[in-house]
């Protein structure tokens, strides 16, 4: 058997990058915190359409975001997940026809420019307004109404998610398991609708396994070095790399786009 079998329609050397980018950005997940989930979709869509890489990366990052939920089970705050879940799936079933309406090149392009805003200017995305001081209830209620839509169009929310998570009182633990809570329903909810219209995970089913021991591997690897990196420059390194790849996705479909 070969060492890339049923990895679709990549060739080897696409899907051995695309293993190595899931081990970095796992790593990059276990010092920063977050954010490797945006860069491995930003590198996936060098490679493959956005209704390809948007389902195939929630697999890979349930699984991510699965293994801190069992590991912090005990600390979940299902008190404010649940307002978070309820709408997942139905705005993501409306946003898929959205999704499926939009050119590749586009979709790639919108996907970039949103890629450096959340990375840049966080607060764009939310108008200036600041959703830690609005209501628990409320608070996760919006959160799923608008991760709902993104999910399926834009497949990056992680960076949306944090600041929710302030002055709720959370200790550590309670945080880090109620976010990757928030983060695993986000995923699985577009795996079931991904998966409602036929998207062929089988195909793919190579890939997914590489991938997921990837992040597996990422997260260990990374965590093991947490101490010994100089976080300051390693933000700034991530920030560039990132910033580089959704410039590649945002600027290189635009002549196209435009017929030029």
């Amino acid at each position: 058997m070969e060492i890339f079998s049923w990895i679709g329609d990549l060739a080897a050397w696409q899907a051995g990058l695309l293993i190595a980018a899931a081990v970095a950005t796992s790593i990059i997940s276990a010092i920063v915190g977050m954010a490797g989930g945006i860069t491995l979709l930003a590198v996936m869509l060098l490679f493959m359409d956005p209704l390809e890489a948007i389902p195939l990366h929630a697999i890979v990052q349930m699984v991510s975001n699965g293994s801190r939920s069992i590991i912090h089970r005990k600390h979940i705050q299902w008190k404010i997940i649940w307002p978070f879940l309820l709408p997942l799936i139905p705005l993501g079933w409306w946003s898929l026809e959205i999704a499926q309406q939009l050119e590749p090149d586009l979709a790639r392009t919108l996907i970039g420019v949103f890629v450096l805003v959340a990375t840049w200017r966080p607060n764009w995305i939310w108008l200036g307004r600041e959703p830690a001081k609005a209501s628990p209830k409320f608070r996760f209620l919006g959160l799923g109404i608008v991760v709902g839509f993104l999910n399926v169009t834009f497949g990056a929310t992680g960076p949306l998610i944090a600041p929710f998570f302030l002055n709720l009182g959370l200790n550590r633990f309670e945080l880090i398991g109620s976010k990757a809570a928030c983060q695993m329903g986000s995923h699985i909810a577009k795996i079931l609708i991904f998966g409602l219209v036929g998207f062929a995970y089988l195909h793919w089913a190579g890939l997914i396994v590489w991938l997921c021991g990837g992040v597996i591997v990422g997260t260990a690897v990374g965590t093991r070095i947490l101490e010994k990196v100089d976080e300051v420059w390693f933000v700034r390194i991530y920030q560039s790399v990132l910033t580089l790849v959704a410039l590649r996705l945002a600027l290189a479909e635009i002549p196209a786009l435009l017929g030029i």
